[in-house]
């Protein structure tokens, strides 16, 4: 008899949290499994691009920050948010549950716990999440992105399982490119900030440049994101300068744009590390700073580690230096070639086959039991 409850995805609406999701439910709907997506307002949006036969919306929250009737607030939507949950997957009775991090995961995998649905946790960051780190001791697995996670005990560490980052279809497409040579002459550069843009990205790259001896910047090709209050003067600098650039908010071909380029300068998310190694490709890392769990900065550690990315903090981030280390870069090209390699040998493409293989495996042990 065919099995045709479904696997229930969580992810928030962010690219960091939805990009798995996508990759996991493509892997899953290859073996006829059926997916259904739990998401908050943000994501309702991606409506039928998301590979899932329904898509739920379920009360989330944030209860950090903020007053203390606000984070009160948000417990209480949390409840709600559990209740509502639990009513879903009464009704739709999922064969297994699979949260990707983030408090729109958290009510979700509340009630599949409670329920007694197995539940699996995502762990895309070098250190675990506040919201995972809340589920941790409630669920039946955690497959984590690197190979080390901090912040969880002996005893969480103990159900972890490396799978590695899932990516998107289009990611997989773009690592068959080689790296491109250097016929030309020309250093083909991509500056990205994640998927809001990143204005120290703005404000630091173009300046670089326009401290590079001439000779040496026009040898520059540049693709770079930007927010789009920021790229009329990004462009203007460029136009200034002389230089072949390509500026806009947002890339929908990015992987296939990270696919071209010689040398990426970024901010250290799971999702761009992620896709930096499964494509192969060099990395001047700019992790976010301030964060709370510090995860940009141990996600950029352990991809420095392979010899893929230099790590430099947003503090020492400036023109002066970035002019300095483009330069270098320029100075030794081969050493761009190696570098790729030695990201793409550590990437995992497979990772949502891993990812997929640990979820029907946990399932098949489980009985019926909402």
């Amino acid at each position: 008899m065919v099995d045709d409850r479904p696997v229930v995805v969580a992810a928030g609406g962010t690219g960091g949290h939805l990009f798995p999701a996508e990759a996991l439910s493509n892997a899953l709907a290859a073996r006829g499994v059926a997916v259904e997506l739990v998401t908050d307002a943000r994501a309702t949006k991606y409506g039928a691009a998301f590979p899932a036969r329904a898509i739920h919306q379920i009360a989330a929250a944030t209860p950090r920050g903020g007053s203390l009737q606000a984070r009160i607030g948000a417990v209480l939507t949390l409840a709600r948010g559990t209740l509502e949950a639990r009513r879903l997957f009464k009704k739709i009775r999922p064969r297994a549950f699979v949260g990707f991090g983030g408090y729109p995961t958290v009510s979700p995998a509340l009630a599949a716990s409670w329920l007694r649905v197995p539940t699996i946790l995502h762990e895309g960051n070098a250190v675990i999440g506040k919201a995972n780190h809340f589920l941790a001791d409630r669920v039946d697995a955690i497959a984590k992105g690197f190979d080390a996670l901090g912040g969880v005990s002996a005893k969480i560490g103990a159900k972890t399982h490396r799978t590695g980052n899932p990516v998107r279809p289009m990611v997989i497409e773009a690592a068959k490119i080689a790296f491109p040579d250097f016929a030309d002459g020309k250093l083909r550069l991509l500056v990205t900030g994640g998927s809001q843009g990143a204005r120290i990205m703005s404000d630091v790259v173009p300046a670089a440049v326009a401290l590079m001896p001439e000779e040496e910047r026009r040898r520059l090709v540049i693709v770079q994101q930007a927010r789009p209050e920021d790229i009329a003067r990004v462009e203007e600098t460029y136009l200034r300068l002389g230089l072949e650039a390509e500026v806009a908010a947002f890339f929908a071909d990015l992987p296939m744009r990270i696919a071209k380029a010689h040398l990426v300068v970024a901010r250290a998310g799971a999702s761009t590390v992620s896709e930096l190694a499964v494509i192969g490709r060099p990395a001047i890392l700019v992790p976010l700073p301030h964060a709370l769990d510090q995860d940009q900065a141990a996600n950029a550690a352990q991809f420095a580690a392979t010899g893929a990315a230099i790590v430099v903090d947003q503090s020492a981030f400036s023109p002066q230096w970035l002019a300095t280390s483009l330069l270098e870069a320029q100075a030794d090209l081969p050493d761009l070639a190696r570098r790729a390699a030695a990201a793409k040998q550590v990437g995992v493409a497979d990772a949502a086959e891993r990812l997929a293989d640990l979820v029907l495996s946990l399932a098949s042990r489980s009985k019926d039991k909402p």
